[in-house]
């Protein structure tokens, strides 16, 4: 039988995915990299894998998409490792470095400095260019708020501005998976899921982050209706920012 490639991200919001699938038979049945969520996109996207735990905003650029699984990667209101980092107050902000690491977490900047705050701020990804604010995602972000005058929580400032929860990543393929198969990766992340205090044993503490929070309760890992409809709302935000050049 030919195993399915699999990317899924290296950081600490999918180690209870990774601790399921390497705890299940389905292991055998897969070829698993880790990669940072962009690189991850871009697998999928262009078929070096078949599957992907990936980026939400780049999912209308992958050929024959579709999600595979009832799990995911979101929250419901504040996440505590997508933020927006600043100098000033963000009705100040006029210029932001975008982090390469995610286009999800960059559009979702974006859309809540655009249609929430009303801010026409510029975007770049030069990191030698001094900027008021920067976007940061995944684990180089615990310990860090304190670190900057402003730190907005993006998961908690959609919520404020939608009343929905969001989606970060999902678990998408970019062809016809076997039913099968999508009942045993499930089952495999619904184990890593219920396993996450061996998964939180094994995780290296970090200062002035509460790990344990960040697992059981800041991430919510299922596709909900409301999830769902968040999904389908921010990728409308983001076709209206492309259709207006921001």
């Amino acid at each position: 039988m030919k195993k399915i490639k699999i990317s899924a991200v290296a950081y600490t919001n999918t180690k209870a995915f990774i601790y399921g699938l390497i705890h299940s038979d389905i292991i055998n049945k897969i070829d698993l990299s880790l990669d940072i969520p962009s690189d991850c996109a871009t697998k999928v996207i262009t078929g070096q894998v078949d599957v992907g735990l990936m980026p939400v905003a780049a999912i209308p650029l992958v050929p024959n998409a579709n999600v595979v699984a009832d799990y995911c990667i979101g929250s419901d209101g504040a996440v505590n490792s997508v933020f927006i980092f600043s100098d000033v107050p963000v009705h100040e902000i006029k210029t932001i470095r975008l982090d390469s690491h995610s286009r999800t977490s960059n559009n979702l900047a974006k859309v809540l400095l655009k249609f929430y705050w009303k801010q026409d701020v510029e975007f770049t990804t030069d990191p030698t260019v001094k900027t008021n604010a920067i976007v940061l995602i995944g684990d180089r972000t615990f310990g860090k708020k304190d670190a900057f005058a402003f730190a907005y929580d993006m998961g908690q400032e959609w919520k404020n501005f939608t009343g929905l929860p969001f989606m970060y990543a999902a678990w998408v393929a970019n062809k016809e998976i076997s039913q099968e198969f999508k009942d045993e990766f499930n089952a495999a992340l619904k184990f890593g899921l219920d396993h996450r205090e061996e998964v939180l044993k094994d995780l290296q503490q970090v200062d002035n982050f509460d790990l344990k929070d960040y697992l059981f309760n800041k991430l919510q890992f299922e596709v909900t209706d409301d999830r769902t409809k968040a999904l389908k709302l921010f990728l409308k935000y983001i076709e209206e920012l492309e259709h207006i050049k921001v």
